[in-house]
């Protein structure tokens, strides 16, 4: 009988994962709450691929001690592989799967319902009613079919955002480094970054936090944009430099901001902060500000997503057990 071992299966991961294992008698699927690290790598001893979500870095000890336990593989179920040492990876000839695509439309739709709660002043708004204060003024909105709305990245999740902000009416111009032959037919694309800085209302990222993106919207970026422009990230924390971030709210350079994700969320989000001392004084104050929507890396959080990202993950650890290889393989 295969054996299968998955790790940090959280509760509302449950449901898929035992859906997943009665209709696949044939496997031997245990999991644990807990993360994999070197202490808990003997939990998967005797299971030949490893299931795993987790932003913990997947260091040298940690693969060394799967590896010790006879796991061959590991099956990410998110998208990123920035914190797996590949080179330890490879030495112990694990292989690698994630799960690239789960639901582009849980992150996108998530991006332009903050997008419009800004361009609305939900929260200024929601903060009034709460007092029973029900005047209308100062509190006035704008239209998203008034913006010019740049993205940036027309991937998977960037094209599902350009159709969404489509059926609002808006103005989408796009920046991407590969541009898709179907949008590039539509004129949508701009040539350079600095000419989506200077035209757009509203920015929104949807690009990967490789080495390259680093710090993509630092203080010279913002300095390029219109005054006043509203940014909606969901992707990485490392793609803004989050002090020049709040430098440009101070000054109203960015009239309205809202972050789905931090450099430096692990260890601060997803967690209950109510009853204890909030260790980042940065988002603390983030949080505070009318014209700023902070959400803890909550986008990819659907129903659909989590099935999706515990199903390919299973289906891929198998594939691996059997000694197929996934077309989700990371190839390193």
């Amino acid at each position: 009988m295969v054996k299968l071992f998955a790790y940090g299966i959280r509760d509302d991961e449950k449901n898929a994962l035992t859906t997943w294992r009665n209709q696949h008698p044939e496997v031997e699927l245990a999991y644990t709450d807990e993360l994999v690290t070197p202490s808990t790598a003997a939990l998967a001893n005797g299971a030949s691929a490893a299931v795993v979500y987790q932003q913990l870095p997947y260091t040298r000890e940690t693969l060394a001690a799967l590896a010790q336990n006879g796991v061959k593989s590991i099956s990410l179920r998110n998208v990123g592989t920035d914190n797996i040492d590949f080179d330890a990876a490879r030495e112990f000839g694990l292989q690698v799967s994630n799960v690239p695509v789960y639901s582009p439309n849980a992150i996108a739709e998530h991006s332009i319902i903050q997008m419009s709660r800004l361009l609305r002043q939900t929260k200024a708004m929601d903060a009034k009613v709460a007092k029973h204060d029900l005047r209308w003024a100062p509190t006035i909105g704008r239209e998203v079919r008034m913006q010019t709305v740049g993205v940036i990245g027309t991937g998977h999740i960037g094209r599902v955002a350009i159709k969404i902000l489509q059926g609002f009416g808006a103005n989408v111009i796009a920046f991407d480094p590969y541009p898709n032959p179907e949008l590039a037919q539509s004129g949508i694309y701009v040539d350079r970054l600095e000419e989506l800085y200077a035209q757009a209302d509203v920015i929104s990222l949807y690009v990967p936090g490789v080495p390259a993106n680093y710090h993509l919207i630092d203080a010279a970026a913002i300095a390029q944009m219109k005054p006043g422009v509203v940014l909606v990230n969901v992707s990485r924390g490392n793609l803004m430099d989050l002090d020049a971030i709040i430098a440009g709210l101070n000054s109203g350079q960015i009239g309205d901001f809202a972050m789905d994700v931090y450099e430096d969320e692990v260890g601060l989000f997803n967690e209950d902060w109510s009853d204890k001392p909030f260790p980042d004084p940065k988002i603390a104050a983030l949080i505070k500000q009318e014209n700023v929507l902070v959400t803890p890396h909550t986008a990819f959080y659907t129903t659909k997503a989590v099935y999706e990202m515990v199903t390919q993950s299973l289906d891929a650890a198998l594939m691996f057990a059997t000694g197929q290889t996934p077309a989700i393989a990371v190839e390193y």
